[in-house]
């Protein structure tokens, strides 16, 4: 339990990277978007080899609902977080006064509660850690950190309060993971359904917010960013 705590907070952690990113890169938009395609193309990566690998679909039909469950899960929350005033969150730049800091965080943590059940879920269900999807998840934060840091000091967000949201968003993914791990013992088959849908989850958020942004700002390079952080983790998941 200790491990999926630990993982949980580390991979949440790089948050405060992104933070730190923010001061030399925050207003080159084209360098964030850039950034921003390359941690998709490892989450996609993470999907493809991690979560809802082709072989889970031999498991049967449930899989399959579990993914659309997912889906229709974080859009309906989404549209929620949005409505609340956090639509700007992941946006490269925002405009003045259309988000809430609460709502941002909150569309933050929506984020973010996925990839970290599935940390602590793996860990107990495989006896290790998937360092392909732990990199993917650190990797893919850094540029929400820096993204959602820029957005927040644009609506005059203190950057004391960006960094006490961050550790409250570490420590909320930390948890969800350290939950993962215990409700493996309670799921048993039903992990591959769980992974399904954290799966559905992490793509839509990809689309509708991760790769949206890359293209905006990084232009028609930021395909060849993606390729390349979808190849880092696709490597990973095969040499550890």
């Amino acid at each position: 339990m200790t491990s999926a705590l630990f993982w949980g907070l580390f991979s949440s952690a790089s948050l405060y990277l992104g933070q730190l990113l923010a001061r030399p890169l925050g207003h080159s938009t084209r360098a964030v978007g850039l950034m921003t395609g390359f941690g998709a193309g490892t989450m996609i990566s993470a999907l493809a080899y991690e979560l809802v690998p082709a072989r889970s679909f031999s498991r049967g039909w449930m899989i399959g609902v579990s993914f659309l469950a997912g889906a229709v899960v974080y859009y309906a929350a989404d549209r929620w977080v949005d409505s609340s005033g956090g639509k700007q969150r992941s946006q490269i730049k925002s405009d003045q006064g259309e988000s809430s800091g609460a709502a941002m965080f909150l569309g933050a943590l929506l984020d973010g509660i996925p990839e970290s059940f599935i940390l602590g879920l793996g860990l107990a269900l495989g006896g290790t850690i998937s360092v392909a999807f732990v990199a993917a998840v650190f990797i893919s934060n850094i540029p929400q950190g820096l993204a959602g840091t820029t957005s927040l000091q644009d609506v005059g967000t203190s950057g004391r309060r960006i960094a006490a949201m961050w550790g409250g968003l570490t420590v909320a993914c930390g948890l969800a993971s350290l939950i993962g791990y215990a409700m493996a013992d309670h799921l048993h088959d039903a992990g591959a359904n769980a992974s399904a849908f954290a799966g559905g989850a992490v793509l839509m958020m990809l689309t509708d917010s991760m790769v949206p942004e890359s293209y905006r700002y990084g232009g028609r390079l930021t395909g060849l960013f993606t390729v390349l952080g979808f190849l880092v983790a696709g490597v990973l998941a095969f040499v550890q």
